[in-house]
């Protein structure tokens, strides 16, 4: 007789191996890979003036059915942003959606009040204008809603894009930069959808405490694209861009990639590894080598001793639930390549890391997460109360902590619940210096979204921007989207 475990394990393969089938076989028509319009905007000198659009629309996602969607210059996701360091960006956003709405610049540092956070509310049929210089190295930054309690829901529907820093340093490695060409935004993200193919988004209580997780994948808006690779290395910019799925990344093949940039930038040397773990937010830039004209699957997969030793109690529920633990991502098509693979530099960058002996002050913040009864109960609760930093949910007007302009602070951060909780900074980019477990892979690079697991406790080394704005505040909260909009999300201010 099968144990549960088994049972279970056997219905996941039964369910997962159909679908590997159709698709070798063809019988699944694959989607074109869609790479999202690059936007270089107009300049004049180190000046670069954006103009941005918050729209609905209807996009044809799933087949001979419209999706109601929300986009930022298109109807579906945001056009990606391209600019130099050293530029002075002006962005004009106006908001042609029927309710307020922010855009938020994720992971660049700029003063405050052009942060797009819940501080900088565009209004129906206003446009607001955010303006700094990029002060920051070549990097893969995002933008998104951050609309006070409704984040979850605008970028749920599509109000997210990627934002690429580039700068002299990076373009002297001679790394695949061609957009489009050999250098690629894969924004990742999971949806569930209703009969009339609308999005599916909130549906019970639980998915407001764990956050909303789909039954279906899409990469830059599509579902099982497939990139028809041109040229044998390929760079591939990975946006989790989902609000609460922590992804699994491995190739089907199980060849080994190169990681080479984190949140904030390149690493000092390439990582080779075989699969990378990324939260809500996460980005990394990784070299695939095609050169061997295959057509690997990018698929979201624990391995089963891994999930065996290590699943938490969030994912055991999942499976109890029938949800899918697996998913393909999107393949690569490499029978079109041409030429030898470029040269992988054996070093990128030098880190100009924070100093531990400049610590002028460390902070604690514990995520909170009441658990228990509430969550059998929940229908008749709310799910404000039960989601905390440091015994605090959000309050817009109140400040809870005050940091000097310029400091090196050391943050601690402790998850004293049984979920793991994504946790990001604004206006940061920070070194992970102590977590449970060896630094290694993108977290060796500069961050500003670490992912802390059940009762770890995780430090990070932050050197804060010279700006200084004491009525204006930043954010930090985890960025399980509907945990954030429910209340484990805190503001400081840098003076």
């Amino acid at each position: 007789m099968l144990s549960r475990r088994q049972f279970v394990q056997s219905l996941l393969a039964f369910a997962l191996l159909p679908k590997q089938l159709l698709q070798a076989k063809g019988f699944l028509s694959p989607n074109a890979f869609k790479v999202p319009p690059l936007e270089l905007g107009s300049r004049s000198g180190k000046n670069v003036y954006f103009d941005l659009n918050i729209q609905s629309g209807k996009s044809a996602i799933l087949p001979n059915r419209l999706t109601p969607t929300l986009g930022i210059n298109q109807s579906f996701l945001g056009v990606t942003l391209r600019a130099n360091k050293g530029d002075r960006v002006h962005i004009k956003v106006k908001n042609n959606y029927q309710k307020t709405s922010t855009l938020h610049w994720h992971g660049a540092k700029l003063p405050a009040k052009a942060d797009g956070g819940p501080h900088q509310p565009i209004k129906p049929n206003s446009t607001w204008l955010s303006e700094f210089d990029i002060i920051q190295p070549a990097a893969t930054l995002w933008y998104h809603s951050h609309q006070m309690h409704e984040t979850g829901l605008q970028v749920y529907h599509g109000l997210a894009g990627m934002f690429i820093v580039d700068d002299d340093e990076s373009k002297r490695l001679d790394l695949p930069s061609d957009y489009g060409v050999d250098d690629f935004p894969v924004i990742i993200q999971d949806k569930d959808f209703n009969q009339d193919g609308s999005f599916k988004y909130i549906s019970d209580f639980r998915e407001k405490l764990m956050g909303k997780k789909g039954e279906t994948i899409l990469v830059n808006g599509v579902i099982n694209p497939v990139l028809k690779a041109t040229k044998s290395l390929i760079r591939l910019r990975l946006l989790n861009g989902s609000n609460a799925r922590t992804y699994h990344l491995n190739f089907d093949d199980g060849r080994m990639f190169n990681i080479i940039a984190s949140d904030g930038g390149l690493l000092e040397k390439p990582e080779m590894v075989h699969s990378i773990k990324l939260a809500p937010a996460e980005r990394a830039e990784i070299l695939v080598d095609v050169s061997d004209g295959k057509m690997p699957i990018l698929r979201h997969k624990m391995h089963m001793k891994k999930s065996a030793n290590r699943m938490s109690g969030m994912m055991m529920m999942q499976q109890a639930q029938g949800k899918k633990l697996e998913f393909d991502i999107f393949q690569i098509d490499a029978s079109g390549v041409s030429g030898p693979s470029k040269k992988i530099p054996k070093n990128l960058v030098k880190h100009d890391n924070p100093s531990a002996q400049l610590i002028s002050n460390k902070r604690i913040f514990k995520l909170q997460m009441q658990m228990g009864p509430q969550l059998a109960f929940g229908a008749v609760m709310g799910s404000k109360d039960l989601l905390k930093i440091n015994g605090n949910t959000m309050d817009i007007n109140r400040i809870d902590e005050v940091v000097k302009a310029g400091s090196v602070e050391l943050w601690e951060i402790e998850n004293t619940s049984m979920m793991e909780h994504p946790f990001h900074i604004h206006n940061v980019q920070f070194k992970i210096v102590s977590r449970r477990g060896k630094i290694k892979g993108h977290e060796l690079g500069f961050k500003d979204v670490v992912l802390v697991r059940p009762h770890e406790t995780v430090q990070v080394l932050i050197e804060f921007p010279k700006f200084s704005d004491s009525k204006t505040p930043y954010m930090y909260h985890c960025h399980i989207l509907e945990h954030e909009d429910r209340g484990m999300m805190g503001q400081f201010v840098v003076v």
